[in-house]
């Protein structure tokens, strides 16, 4: 009898957890799960006690026979599990729309990953990840994290720069991209191929093939013509440059409207700052139907709202990556891991968002074509940003912080990023216990 698996999931309270509990119950012929661990902070509880009777009822309905835990205690938890799948967000909704309103004041793009709102959340998140990833290296040390607690790439990467723990990072954007792809191309797994590359939220189709035959251009034409179907839910719909787009012969993921119209996305948000209401806002009045729909005792099913939510597919894809590592399956999937030079010009042992093979021994990337320099100028740049990033949320070093924040081509400079800087360091002062609260005096403003 093959060995029943455990499966800990750390931030169970998400909203996006009936998928996960939906894409494991699919799968017990092929990947047998014995224990499923909810673990959350008392923060987070009264969404987690809402889940776990979700979770309870969609496996009652299907007959399985696997345990159900809740708990706050992560230790209980991690011991002896086979995968961990991580997608907590340190401070809670509320962090995240405190830092989008303050960008937002501030005059700069407020979106959760990117720029100054990405800074913020990278520094409160990266310190607990590790955390976890060190207490796996003791309680579980041949588990695999799978991690799409944001922002992923740069979590990610600091998990593989300086944990033991096996690490694969997850984002529902090449996902999207797939299915979009697929879609247009009416395609199916046996004649379709899409090859993504770059880094989180910062990606671009260099491949997309169809029956053996190159259908990057017919894609494009199809998006610039206002049929996009690779665009995430969550990313409200907008136009390319057709200028931009056609000279490309590689098609951008929606996050890069934040750098290829950064002015032309900062005014319409500044417009739609002016009533109070920014994307956080937005996705926690969708929580709220959300859990109102999930505590239904009649409900024992993932429902149709969920996809509402923008981030669908996130956790389909950590069921089938966990179903590729167990049974060794070698499918290709869009995952950030170590770079190991598939994409030349950024350092072998960065994080890079690519496709990848995966097998038991993880996740193997392929090669990626030479990127044009101008856009390889993008992503050092950004790179850069994420390592500087990595480097102030570990030491609570507000003057790497900065000069991580001066080069983001999506941030502002000079004063007033100092001052939005320090406005954001003091509102998250109690989130931040590397910081040294008097070391925010150095900024200006």
């Amino acid at each position: 009898m093959k060995k029943l698996l455990k499966v800990a999931v750390i931030g169970a309270g998400s909203s996006y957890t009936p998928e996960l509990v939906e894409g494991l119950l699919k799968r017990v012929k092929t990947m047998p799960i014995g224990e499923l661990w909810l673990v959350d902070i008392e923060d987070s509880w009264w969404k987690a006690e809402i889940i776990y009777g979700l979770t309870k009822r969609m496996a009652d309905k299907v007959g399985s026979k696997m345990q159900i835990h809740l708990t706050t205690n992560r230790a209980d938890a991690l011991k002896d599990a086979d995968f961990v799948c991580s997608q907590f967000r340190a401070g809670c909704l509320e962090s995240r729309i405190r830092d989008e309103r303050i960008a937002a004041e501030h005059g700069m793009i407020a979106q959760e990953t990117n720029g100054i709102v990405g800074y913020a959340n990278a520094c409160r998140t990266i310190p607990v990840a590790l955390e976890i990833a060190y207490e796996m290296e003791e309680l579980c040390p041949n588990a695999w994290l799978l991690n799409f607690t944001n922002p992923s790439g740069m979590v990610t990467e600091a998990i593989l720069r300086n944990s033991t723990t096996k690490t694969i990072g997850l984002c529902n954007v090449p996902v999207n991209m797939e299915r979009g792809a697929k879609e247009l191309l009416d395609a199916d797994n046996d004649d379709f191929f899409i090859q993504i590359a770059g880094l989180n939220h910062l990606v671009w189709a260099r491949q997309i093939i169809h029956k053996k035959q190159d259908k990057m251009q017919f894609v494009i034409n199809e998006v610039l013509a206002g049929n996009d179907k690779m665009r995430p839910q969550n990313i409200a719909q907008f136009t390319w440059s057709e200028a931009l787009l056609k000279n490309m012969n590689m098609l951008p993921c929606s996050y890069l409207r934040y750098y290829y119209a950064s002015e032309d996305i900062l005014e319409k948000e500044i417009a739609k700052n002016s009533e109070a209401v920014n994307r956080a806002d937005v996705v926690k009045a969708i929580e709220e139907r959300l859990f109102n729909v999930y505590k239904d005792e009649n409900l024992n099913e993932k429902p149709k709202e969920l996809e509402l939510r923008g981030g669908q597919y996130y956790s389909e894809s950590a069921c089938k990556i966990m179903n590729a590592i167990h049974n060794n399956t070698g499918e290709i999937m869009h995952v950030n891991t170590v770079n190991n030079g598939a994409i030349d010009g950024l350092p072998d042992d960065c994080a890079v968002e690519v496709s990848a093979i995966i097998r038991s021994s993880g996740a193997h990337p392929l090669s990626v074509s030479a990127f044009p320099e101008d856009t390889l100028r993008l992503l050092q740049t950004m790179k850069t940003f994420e390592r500087l990033t990595i480097e102030s949320a570990m030491k609570g070093d507000v003057e790497t912080g900065l000069r991580a924040l001066t080069i983001n081509p999506i941030v502002g400079t000079g004063v007033k990023l100092e001052r939005a800087l320090k406005d954001m360091l003091i509102q998250n002062a109690h989130q931040l216990p590397q910081f040294k609260p008097e070391s925010f005096e150095i900024l200006q403003g």
